[in-house]
């Protein structure tokens, strides 16, 4: 046989041949072996009548030295590391593995993949340090809490307008549903939730940070003095017609589940509006319905109960005038009043 195709025996299998070696012998019997070497006799005497016919080299697995059938070929790890340096060249080998499937037709795992690019020198193993933090339970049900944040990112990556993506997550299923708007304040969140609830319903509770569009910092207006309520903000205010119970969050790790449903956002979002060549805030509002489906089917979970407590809107409930932002403002002696630098006559009289 010639030298190559000589291949070096393993402990296990050296093992195996000292112990068939002793059966043969009459030291031990076949079921005493068989049971030393985990096996049951059948396989024991298979293993046997190998080393009867072929000798030592019946012992070693029959794939050894061969190549293997799902083995990548070299062409095609070329074409991999040519597409990602041209097309995909920041996306993470998961996403990357995603992609080449869906728009390349080429299948490769995450970590055949992660091992190409390692050996390729283009990814690097990074180790993440756990930190410790108080865990806090998902919520069980669908539209028990929505999560509410808004997130400002380079979006377009220069090619259009500065945006920043509102979005809701639900609690219990991590379910998102967001849009894209030129700032982060009362009339985008407000915008935000009439579509939502449009869409699934009316949740239970909301959870959002203290900026000043979900939490008011001035004084109380006599109103409210007068009926000893601390100040709301509009949002809070148009939230709570809804019945639904609004709670500031005090740190943004409170809100992990948002904060990092984001970071996924800010990773694939952008890459895939970069293949998409969007470019306007339009166009990215649009891309966001393909979005949110690929998104929700990836990363959704199931929830502990299989429950969907939405409330549906009220057929009395008259949205336009809920869904309005009141601001209060003196009436000059004129019956005219003064707003962001506008002077607006009231009719005298007219129901207001």
């Amino acid at each position: 046989m010639p030298e190559k195709d000589i291949l070096p025996m393993r402990t296990g299998e050296l093992k195996k041949l000292e112990i068939i070696k002793q059966i043969e012998n009459g030291v031990i019997k076949q079921k005493s072996g068989a049971a030393i070497l985990d096996l049951s006799t059948r396989q024991m005497r298979r293993l046997q009548l190998r080393v009867r016919e072929s000798g030592v080299q019946g012992i070693i697995h029959g794939n050894r030295g061969r190549r293997s059938r799902r083995k990548i070929k070299e062409s095609v790890k070329e074409k991999i590391l040519n597409l990602r340096r041209e097309k995909y060249t920041d996306f993470k080998p998961t996403f990357l593995s995603e992609k080449l499937k869906e728009d390349e037709g080429i299948v490769v795992s995450k970590e055949t993949l992660r091992n190409i690019l390692i050996a390729a020198g283009e990814w690097q193993v990074k180790v993440k340090r756990k930190k410790h933090c108080r865990w806090r339970e998902r919520k069980e049900n669908f539209g028990e809490m929505l999560q509410l944040d808004g997130s400002h990112h380079d979006w377009l990556e220069g090619r259009g307008p500065k945006m920043v993506l509102m979005k809701f997550v639900d609690d219990a299923t991590s379910r998102a549903f967001g849009r894209f708007y030129e700032y982060e304040g009362t009339l985008p969140a407000l915008d935000l939730t009439l579509r939502y609830i449009k869409k699934h319903g009316i949740p239970r509770q909301m959870y959002a940070d203290k900026h000043t569009t979900y939490k008011a910092f001035r004084e109380a207006t006599t109103e409210e003095m007068l009926n000893d309520e601390e100040p709301k903000s509009e949002f809070k205010r148009v939230v709570e017609g809804l019945g639904v119970l609004l709670i500031n969050a005090n740190s943004p790790q409170a809100k992990g589940r948002i904060e990092r449903n984001f970071g996924t956002d800010q990773d694939r979002l952008v890459k895939e509006m970069r293949l998409a060549g969007i470019c306007t805030m339009e166009d990215a509002n649009n891309f966001l319905g393909v979005y949110w489906a690929k998104h929700n089917r990836r990363f959704s979970v199931k929830p502990a109960q299989d429950n969907d407590i939405h409330v549906p809107i009220p057929g009395d409930l008259n949205l336009r005038k809920l869904f309005r932002v009141r601001i209060e403002r003196a009436v000059w002696n004129d019956n005219t009043i003064q707003n962001e630098g506008m002077l607006y006559q009231l009719n005298v009289g007219r129901d207001l």
